[in-house]
C-alpha cells in the first residue's frame, strides 16, 4: 500500500487564502483510483497547518523559490502589507510532509507559494521554481505534480 499527499483545496476543502476551494475532478478521480488500489491518501493544507487562518491575506515568495527559502535566501511575504510569514510556511510545510512520512507522490495546487511545482509566483510574477511545501517534498524524494498535469 502506497501513501499519497493531496492539496486539500483540490478535494473541495475551503482552505485557500480567499476562503474558497478549487475542486478538481481529475484529482478526485486520481484519489478514487488510489483508494481503489488500497492506497492511503492524506489531504493537507500547509498554510493552515502552519497556523495561518482561512481566509488569510495572499502571500508570495520573495527573492527565490521554496528551495531558496529553505536555504535562507528567500522569504514569504503578505502582499497587502509585506508582513513576513516565512516561519508559518516552513512550519506548515514540515507538518504537512510529516502527515504522510512514507508518501511516494503528491498532487499539489499549481502556482501556490506553498504547493506550486515547477512554476510559482516569485516577486510578483510567474517564475520557474517550487513553492515551500513542494520543495520540502522534493528534498524527501516525493514525486510532485500539480492538478494541471492531470488534465
Amino acid at each position: 500500500m502506497a501513501s499519497h499527499l493531496v492539496s486539500a483545496c483540490l478535494l473541495g476543502h475551503a482552505c485557500r487564502y480567499d476562503g474558497n476551494s478549487k475542486p478538481s475532478p481529475n484529482v478526485q478521480a486520481q484519489v478514487a483510483a488510489w483508494r481503489a488500489c488500497g492506497d492511503d491518501v492524506v489531504a493537507v493544507c500547509p498554510e493552515e497547518l502552519g497556523g495561518l487562518g482561512t481566509p488569510r491575506p495572499a502571500a508570495e515568495l520573495r527573492g527565490g523559490d521554496g528551495h531558496a527559502l529553505l536555504e535562507g535566501r528567500a522569504t514569504v511575504q503578505r502582499i497587502v502589507d509585506d508582513g513576513d510569514v516565512t516561519q508559518a510556511f516552513v512550519r506548515g510545510a514540515m507538518l504537512a510532509a510529516d502527515a504522510a512520512p512514507q508518501a511516494v507522490s503528491a498532487v499539489l495546487k499549481a502556482r501556490s507559494p506553498s504547493c506550486g511545482c515547477g512554476v510559482t509566483e516569485i516577486d510578483g510574477q510567474k517564475s520557474n521554481g517550487d513553492g515551500v511545501f513542494a520543495a520540502v517534498l522534493r528534498r524527501r524524494g516525493v514525486a510532485v505534480a500539480t492538478e494541471e498535469l492531470l488534465s
